[in-house]
């Protein structure tokens, strides 16, 4: 099992970083989580760089992707080549997008008919490309989610291991980071945001 999270430069460190401590809390010798990155080292938006631990043309054959946001993300979808490298299949993949990750899904033709989560800097370039933005912080159609706001990278998290590895393991991670005295409701919430879209 391959999780890629596609970390750009420019990328926001809460939308990466989070979702692959809370991802890593699954420890099964073939569970791999890597960001993935066009090159060998990307820079964030606040100047931490990080070394990619697989490269972008890999994202084609992880078992789940996540669309990692940044500052960059225009940037990244005005690149022909860029996109080109981006064979994601919904058929195949579970592919989550964070923030302006929901641009690189509306741009990659993976959003057509299906709305999204967005941050609300994003949600005009969303909208301009044809994707209705609701205004909740996660929402999931088949093989699809999005997620809208840094704090609202644990849902995508979440959702990977439920539909992976079953939603007592998801229920374990998020309980697991949660803040100490509100663990109970935190979880609550987090499920209560991820059920409607999980399969019985």
């Amino acid at each position: 099992m391959h999780i890629a999270i596609l970390t750009f430069d420019g990328f926001n460190e809460l939308d990466s970083l989070v979702a692959l401590g809370i991802l890593n809390r699954i420890k099964k010798p073939d569970w791999r989580v890597s960001l993935c990155c066009p090159q060998a080292e990307v820079t964030s938006m606040n100047g931490v760089t990080v070394r990619a631990q697989s490269l972008l043309d890999e994202a084609r054959d992880a078992d789940a992707v996540i669309v990692g946001s940044g500052v960059k993300t225009r940037e990244v979808v005005a690149d022909a080549a860029m996109l080109g490298r981006l064979a994601l299949d919904p058929a195949r993949q579970l592919i989550a997008a964070q923030c302006s990750g929901a641009l690189i899904l509306a741009k990659l033709g993976l959003l057509t008919g299906i709305p999204a989560c967005t941050d609300l800097t994003t949600k005009p370039w969303v909208l301009e490309a044809g994707v209705e933005v609701l205004n909740q912080p996660f929402y999931a159609n088949g093989n699809i989610a999005t997620a809208g706001g840094c704090m609202a990278s644990p849902y995508l998290a979440a959702w990977i291991i439920a539909r992976t590895e079953g939603i007592e393991a998801a229920t374990s991670a998020l309980h697991y980071v949660a803040p100490v005295g509100e663990k109970e409701s935190y979880v609550q919430n987090a499920l209560s945001r991820l059920s409607p879209y999980l399969a019985a």
